[in-house]
């Protein structure tokens, strides 16, 4: 018999101070000695106005690997009778780990130290934190374990600082007059994304001392068989929309290709995004799970940018689930878009609000453009 599961605590880690509009590019660096031509334009529309990094300020070194921000996001889940010994699962998500292998969970794991857990490592784009907390959702749902931490972490500031981009700049200056959107969407994303980690506590009975949230269902669908690659990296996208994997570049290749660069195409995502994304997924699972608007107290989308806020909207009505935008809750101008990490980011931040109430129930939509998937979490506060 299945049991129900709760998110019984919840905890963040952003590093450093927040670094304003004005300060992004003395950290990320100029690439091609000049001030980027996108940066100002993407700013304007995607609405964030500071973010963090694991560069220091200071020094320009990287204080913390994409494992250790994770682990610093799980130790914030301790206290209160509950210890790192006691996680019986850890289950991680992220879209580019500090290495090819091993897992980013094990290097987690690594970090905490202490005792054996079974260990569980999601890719993907934006939704691979919350693939990781779908496993572990199932994990205590099936009783194979008395809990489960999940996590979502990124640290995009280091694949985006400038120095990524030195062996492709004379390449990428020369395009600039004749393909200037090859520029665009090589320099579009260094100004999207940030870096954070969240965790969840997972467990089979509501945590007394503070509000818990129920896990009602968790679903995430995939349009990869209707839709060509959007956002990659670690590949070269060919004229035809096949991707050819780095391991496959010639040692010239390689030596002129950042493997790490994330690529975006814009056109594709503008048009694609919404429909594909949140429409045509959310259409199916209401049908399903028999959705209703008066009964969504909030909804939690993970926005990329403003931008899609109104297309959002608008998205929701025409599939009849009118939210009003009272009910709407996202921290993305003050805390950035960190990907993987962004649900668990704004989970934290309204649960420690003080604003949720018993009963509420809670919509939580959560998009990758990397080949159009989404995940949806339906919640319940107890």
């Amino acid at each position: 018999m299945s049991k129900d599961v709760f998110i019984t605590r919840t905890a963040s880690f952003l590093p450093l101070a927040p670094v304003g509009n004005d300060g992004m590019e003395g950290l990320l660096g100029m690439t091609g000695g000049r001030p980027s031509r996108a940066r100002k334009i993407t700013l304007k529309n995607n609405g964030i106005k500071s973010r963090h990094y694991v560069i220091d300020p200071a020094t320009g070194a990287v204080r913390y690997t994409n494992a250790q921000l994770t682990a610093e996001a799980v130790r914030r889940l301790t206290g209160d009778g509950f210890a790192i010994d006691d996680i019986a699962c850890l289950s991680t998500g992220t879209s580019i780990a500090d290495q090819l292998m091993p897992s980013h969970g094990v290097m987690v794991h690594g970090e905490l130290g202490r005792h054996a857990c079974e260990v569980i490592t999601t890719t993907g784009v934006c939704v691979a934190g919350t693939a990781a907390l779908k496993y572990a959702w199932l994990a205590v749902r099936a009783g194979e374990h008395p809990n489960a931490v999940a996590t979502g972490s990124e640290i995009a500031s280091v694949v985006f600082r400038s120095t990524r981009y030195a062996a492709e700049t004379d390449r990428q200056v020369s395009e600039l007059g004749e393909r200037p959107e090859l520029a665009f969407e090589k320099d579009f994303l260094r100004w999207m994304l940030s870096d954070g980690a969240g965790a969840l506590l997972l467990q089979d009975q509501p945590n007394p001392a503070g509000p818990s949230l129920r896990i009602d269902w968790l679903d995430i669908l995939s349009y990869a068989h209707e839709m060509p690659v959007c956002m990659y990296a670690g590949a070269k996208k060919n004229a035809d929309g096949t991707l050819t994997s780095w391991m496959q570049f010639s040692h010239e290749e390689l030596g002129r290709e950042s493997i790490l660069a994330i690529r975006q195409d814009v056109k594709l995502l503008n048009a694609n995004a919404v429909g594909y994304c949140l429409e045509k997924p959310l259409a199916r699972i209401a049908a399903r799970r028999r959705l209703r608007p008066e009964e969504i107290d909030w909804f939690l989308p993970h926005m990329s940018s403003e931008y899609f806020r109104q297309p959002i909207a608008s998205g929701l009505a025409k599939i009849g689930l009118p939210i009003p935008p009272e009910r709407w809750f996202t921290n993305l101008t003050a805390r950035g878009n960190t990907g993987s990490a962004s649900l668990y980011v704004m989970l934290d931040e309204l649960v420690r609000s003080g604003r949720l109430r018993r009963g509420e129930r809670m919509l939580c939509f959560v998009p990758e453009s990397g080949r159009f998937t989404s995940a949806f979490l339906h919640l319940t506060v107890v």
